[in-house]
C-alpha cells in the first residue's frame, strides 16, 4: 500500500516522468500522463512509441523503474492504447 493519496502523488509522478521524456523523444516517441488512480499511473504512448516492439520493455524496464525509484516500489503502471475509450473517473 502506498503512503500517499493520488493527489499527493501527481506532482512527483509528472517530474519523474519528465526524466524518461527526452529518452522516448530520442527514439520518436512520447508520452501523456492520463492520470493517477489508486496508485496506478496511467500513461498514453505517443508518436514512434505507439505500436513499437519494444514498448512493452520500455513501460516495464524505463518508465516503471523510474516511477518506482523516484517514488515507491509498489506504485504501478498501466499504458491505455490510442483510441481506447478511458475515463479514470470510472475506475
Amino acid at each position: 500500500m502506498l503512503p500517499f493519496n493520488d493527489e499527493e502523488l501527481l506532482p512527483a509522478v509528472e517530474k519523474s516522468l519528465d526524466k524518461v521524456k527526452p529518452m522516448l523523444a530520442l527514439d520518436g516517441g512520447g508520452l501523456t500522463l492520463l492520470g493517477v488512480k489508486n496508485g496506478i499511473v496511467y500513461v498514453q504512448l505517443q508518436g514512434a512509441c505507439h505500436g513499437c516492439a519494444s514498448a512493452s520493455q520500455t513501460l516495464k524496464y524505463g518508465i516503471e523503474r523510474q516511477l518506482k525509484i523516484d517514488i515507491h516500489p509498489e506504485i504501478g503502471l498501466e499504458n491505455i492504447p490510442l483510441g481506447a475509450e478511458f475515463n479514470i473517473e470510472a475506475l
